[in-house]
């Protein structure tokens, strides 16, 4: 071994074993011959690089070896490591000369520490060929932190080939690098293999261990046994977990609350698990425990390592150890006689447990004092009360007045295993059963009896009553036929009339009366029962022929009529029925003979070819097959007809015998008298209603009707000349030839003769009926006329219409003067203008 400054060399004159025993102290590397190469594990860091030569024959391995020493004591300077591109191994030929072999070589990682301090660029490591001594070599480093991403975090001087890192590392970031070194020419020519450079990141404790939640929940049972898991809490550390660095250690730093001990739990320092280390968990008293955990780096070195805390809150949970228990003894509860599904008592209980789960949930049950299950104890889920309820009914204040009952509660689950207390409670309710006014009650009800209808009045038939166990009773009775009587003090009932099975109120042979009972109590209560008379038939009822009316043919063909007999009574007091004609009078057996089917039809058969039209009542004696039979003489009413060729009636007479009666008829026919009447008035009030219409139309009623009437109005003063008018002012002024008109003395406050406002023009021909549309129409004009007369003043209609033919009406000049006027066209307005044309038309005489 020879160390020469700061490069060593190492002959190595035999096999690997030769060297491990040069250096004892020692970690094993691999060496490039393909034998183990060591590191010094003494004070100081050896980095060993070997080139080995090997030669066959008697010549030994020989190593040429290049160390990084690193002195322990800090004064001395740290060397910068070199590598060295690998020698050519020189290779014996079968002829004995040699020949260089150039070999590929691995050297170890380098390591860095991670935030380092120092001045930068930090020299790392110096990498030379030894084809620098003939010629000049540039080198280069590629790879991830060079020229790939990160990039410039490492660099290396061309020339010298000495590596460098320009800022500190982060372990945590970027844990190692994977470099590549070159050599090359100044052609760019590569001269070496690249070599691979390792660089590994040193882990310092930079961080704190985190726990992975700042609270951690969990829960044990109360009264778990000690050693019991509770939960388990995790911290990380960012560090090398390899290393010290990411080592955690976990403890307890408090306890809250301590009771009933401080240390209630312990923790697995290396898991995190927490379980219990004393008995004594009561959720009764303590429902959760809060604990501060610490987890601690450097293997929990509290001097050198970093912490962290975390709360842990662990909840007690519950299990059955309390039973229910009932608050008192005896519970008291009442309730009214005869009801059901009402609650009698509530009964309470404490459960310490935790409320609206099974194990404080309570159950209760009757033990004692309810034999027949009149009562039942559900459980009320909100107040976990059990609720006393009546469920069958029975319960008679006049049988028992009160019942006394033991009740035991406990919970839906059973107790905890080594719970040693009584696993139910007991208690004692009484209830007292409050009397009430019952209705009376008929038994049996429905009453049922068997009777032979016929029974005489005044027979007796049966008892039927009502009991009622609290007060007096009355009983009144519902008899629909009025059959019975019941004798009010021992309901005895009786007949007072004849029974009839075949009676309207009898249905399906079963007649029913209702009884009602009432008491005297406030309110009254009442109660109803049914008595059933099942009316057996006699033979009280004689047979008849049936149909009782019949239609014929003239000539029937075929002429013969199927009838047969009906009996309100059953069998065997009905049929079979014997069918015969009677003797009398004596055309009916010369005309008809009577021939028996069955016992329940006969044939009638006509024994001539045909009779008159016209109704024929046959009498046919028909007898019953009763133990006692009973005959009748009933009559067939044979309608003889004219059939058409469908042999069906066709005259008035089928309508009779339809039956449709002659009062029928009657009634049909003043029915429709009546409608025409009541028509016929209604036309007449039509009419009148038209002519009262019309009459309203005129100016004044027919009463005050000015064209045949003088008025006299009351007299306002001014003497006899007031009552003097100028009639002529009725006529047309332009149709009055000049000798026509008449000065009269005209009034001041009459309008004037001419005047601008404009009234209706009536046609030259008018209708009849037009001259009270006229007048009306007129009078709405003067009414909106401004210049027209005061009220009491004569209105004058000026116009009739220009160019009438008619002229002036008035008939004081008309007679006189002008005789010559033509009036016959009045004729043919009406009769009422037919009367003026005769008086005015009529010429000098």
């Amino acid at each position: 071994f020879r160390h020469v400054g700061r490069k060593s060399s190492l002959l190595c004159t035999s096999s690997p074993n030769t060297l491990k025993s040069m250096l004892p102290n020692s970690k094993r590397l691999h060496i490039y011959t393909k034998s183990p190469v060591w590191l010094c594990s003494s004070a100081m860091l050896c980095v060993c690089v070997c080139v080995c030569v090997c030669v066959c024959g008697p010549l030994h391995n020989i190593c040429l070896l290049s160390l990084q020493v690193k002195p322990s004591d800090a004064t001395l300077t740290q060397p910068v490591p070199e590598i060295l591109f690998p020698w050519r191994s020189v290779v014996v030929r079968g002829d004995g000369t040699m020949k260089r072999v150039k070999r590929d070589w691995v050297i170890p990682p380098i390591s860095v520490p991670e935030n380092s301090r120092g001045q930068f660029p930090e020299d790392l490591v110096r990498i030379r060929s030894d084809r620098d001594k003939n010629r000049m070599l540039r080198y280069s480093v590629t790879g991830p932190g060079a020229d790939q991403p990160p990039t410039g975090i490492f660099i290396i001087n061309p020339i010298s080939g000495q590596l460098s890192v320009t800022k500190p590392l982060d372990r945590e970031h970027i844990s190692n690098f994977h470099l590549r070194a070159h050599a090359v020419d100044l052609n760019g020519n590569q001269v070496e293999n690249p070599i691979d450079i390792v660089i590994n990141v040193i882990d310092q404790n930079d961080n704190r261990p985190e726990f992975t939640h700042t609270i951690f929940n969990g829960s044990v049972p109360e009264g778990s046994k000690p050693g019991s898991f509770v939960m388990t809490v995790t911290a990380v550390d960012k560090d090398d977990p390899k290393t010290a660095n990411g080592m955690l250690r976990y403890k307890i730093l408090s306890q809250n609350p301590q009771s009933p001990s401080s240390n209630m739990f312990t923790i697995n320092n290396k898991t995190g698990d927490i379980i219990t280390v004393a008995a004594g968990l009561d959720r009764e008293k303590v429902t959760q425990y809060t604990l501060i955990i610490q987890a601690t780096d450097m293997e929990g070195n509290p001097t050198y390592g970093l912490s962290n805390t975390a709360t842990t809150i662990i909840r007690i949970t519950d299990v059955n150890d309390n039973p229910p228990e009932f608050t008192t003894d005896t519970f008291f509860g009442e309730v009214h006689e005869n009801r059901v599904n009402v609650i009698v008592a509530n009964l309470t209980v404490t459960d310490k447990d935790q409320p609206h789960t099974p194990a404080w949930s309570a159950v209760y049950r009757i033990i004692a004092g309810d034999p027949t299950g009149r009562f039942s104890i559900p459980t009320d889920p909100t107040t976990n009360e059990g609720l006393l309820t009546v469920v069958k009914v029975g319960l008679n204040f006049e049988q028992t007045r009160s019942f006394m009952l033991t009740v035991e509660a406990e919970n839906e689950v059973a107790l905890a295993r080594g719970i040693h207390l009584p696993r139910q409670s007991t208690a004692t309710v009484s209830v007292r059963i409050l009397d009430i006014n019952e209705s009376p009650e008929f038994t049996p009800n429905p009453k049922l009896i068997k009777l032979e209808e016929g029974l005489p009045a005044g027979s007796m038939l049966t008892s039927f009553t009502a009991q009622d166990p609290d007060r007096f009773m009355r009983q009144i009775m519902y008899d629909p036929a009025k059959w019975l009587e019941i004798d009010p003090v021992n309901g005895r009932i009786s007949t007072i009339a004849i029974l009839d099975r075949e009676s309207p109120y009898v249905k399906n042979n079963l007649y029913n009366v209702t009884f009602m009972a009432y008491d005297n109590g406030v309110p009254p209560a009442t109660g109803t029962g049914t008595l059933q008379i099942h009316l057996l038939d006699i033979n009280d009822n004689a047979p008849h022929v049936f149909p009782s009316d019949v239609e014929m043919c003239e000539r029937p063909d075929p002429n013969a009529i199927n009838i047969t007999a009906s009996d309100p009574d059953l069998n065997p007091n009905a049929g079979p029925f014997v069918f015969e004609l009677a003797n009398r009078p004596s055309d009916i057996r010369r005309n008809w003979t009577l021939n028996r089917l069955s016992g329940e039809y006969a044939q009638l058969r006509l024994r001539i070819g045909s009779l008159a039209s016209g109704i024929y009542d046959i009498p046919i004696m028909i007898t019953d097959s009763g133990n006692l039979p009973m005959s009748n003489m009933s009559y067939l009413r044979v309608k003889v007809c004219q059939c058409d060729h469908h042999g069906d009636c066709v005259d008035m007479e089928r309508i009779i015998a339809a039956g449709l009666g002659t009062g029928a008829i009657i009634a049909i026919l003043i029915c429709i008298i009546i409608l025409l009447v009541l028509v016929l008035l209604f036309v007449m009030w039509m009419k009148r209603r038209d002519k009262e219409r019309q009459a309203k139309q005129l100016l004044i009623d027919p009463e005050d009707d000015v064209r045949d009437n003088i008025l006299k109005y009351d007299e306002e003063g001014g003497g006899e000349e007031d009552q003097d008018y100028d009639l002529s002012q009725l006529q047309q002024p332009d149709a009055l030839e000049p000798e026509c008109v008449k000065v009269g003395i005209r009034r001041m406050d009459e309008r004037p003769l001419h005047h601008d406002h404009q009234y209706p023009l009536r046609s030259a021909a008018p209708h009849p009926g037009d001259i009270g549309d006229f007048i009306h129409e007129g009078l709405k004009a003067a009414d909106n006329d401004p210049t027209a007369p005061p009220y009491d003043s004569l209105l004058v209609f000026d116009y009739e219409g220009s160019g009438s033919t008619a002229g002036s009406l008035s008939s004081l000049h008309s007679s006189s003067s002008c005789g010559d006027q033509d009036y016959d066209y009045l004729g043919d307005w009406g009769p009422r203008f037919r009367k003026l044309a005769d008086l005015y038309g009529g010429g000098d005489d």
